[in-house]
């Protein structure tokens, strides 16, 4: 599996390589591809079919920020609100702008948020998935299939690291979300007034400096999952890795964004964010 890593990376341009020994990779699928030419640098099993969680959040998030003006309201049902587990606890009748609603949903991940703003944006959650399905196509993903705007576990919903690296790139070179998802910590403020600190919950974001972004995800049958993009010294890449254990997700993640960027292992405590929690 090593030496397969090491082909994979020799192939691309000396640009995007660095001299040290690609990281090894035990999640059952990942790539790791320059976000700026979109040119693979490690790859494994991406093509592979799987549940993906709330990874696929993201495309969630790009079809509402394309569809534009994100200051309009947003009217809370309580259809939004029949979800679990995680969620906001937003309540009906409250209203909040779609901007407000997209940055809840790409730091925290409230599975509330993410049907409120498929409705809004579709009419209902069957019509959304049918846009995510035919956005997926036309970013050029053909392995993927979507039934609902969150992630949560659903018969013949799957996607593929491949495709998702298709998502992220996409999201990545999107102004509004490219601000959104390096936010490490945001202020929300409830229609009643009250506020809450959400937590980014992508750990690599909030340890390390060379991180800016993108989105974890966690279903018992997808296994932890992370999309984790990184800046350092001109480069820009994306990894991918899906179907990860607890123990690993994040050092694998953050091990494989470093080499992408030429962070050597031993200069990765450089970019330790003091006080990071």
């Amino acid at each position: 599996m090593k030496k397969n890593l090491l082909l994979a990376a020799l192939v691309l341009a000396a640009g995007t390589l660095t001299a040290a020994e690609p990281p090894p990779v035990t999640a059952k699928s990942a790539i790791l591809f320059d976000a700026n030419t979109g040119r693979v640098i490690l790859k494994k099993n991406e093509n592979e079919k799987r549940p993906v969680a709330s990874t696929q959040k993201l495309l969630t998030a790009y079809i509402v920020a394309n569809a534009g003006d994100l200051s309009q309201m947003v009217t809370i049902k309580e259809a939004d609100t029949n979800v679990e587990p995680t969620k906001l606890y937003v309540r009906p009748g409250q209203k909040y702008s779609r901007e407000q609603l997209l940055r809840a949903l790409l730091i925290k991940s409230p599975n509330d948020v993410a049907r409120a703003l498929a409705r809004d944006n579709a009419g209902s959650l069957p019509d959304f998935a049918d846009r995510m399905n035919s956005t997926m196509r036309a970013l050029g993903g053909y392995s993927s299939n979507f039934v609902n705007p969150n992630g949560l576990p659903a018969d013949d919903q799957y996607s593929c690291a491949r495709d998702m690296a298709r998502v992220a790139r996409a999201v990545y070179r999107d102004p509004v979300l490219r601000e959104i998802i390096k936010t490490r910590y945001y202020t929300f403020r409830y229609d009643s007034g009250k506020t809450t600190t959400l937590k980014n919950t992508n750990r690599v974001l909030r340890y390390y400096s060379f991180c800016n972004g993108m989105k974890t995800g966690y279903t018992d049958k997808a296994g932890h999952c992370l999309i984790s993009s990184g800046s350092h010294n001109g480069k820009d890449v994306i990894a991918v890795v899906f179907g990860d254990s607890k123990s690993r997700i994040w050092n694998e993640s953050a091990n494989l964004v470093a080499y992408g960027l030429g962070i050597s292992p031993e200069k990765m405590n450089r970019f330790r964010i003091p006080g990071a929690e």
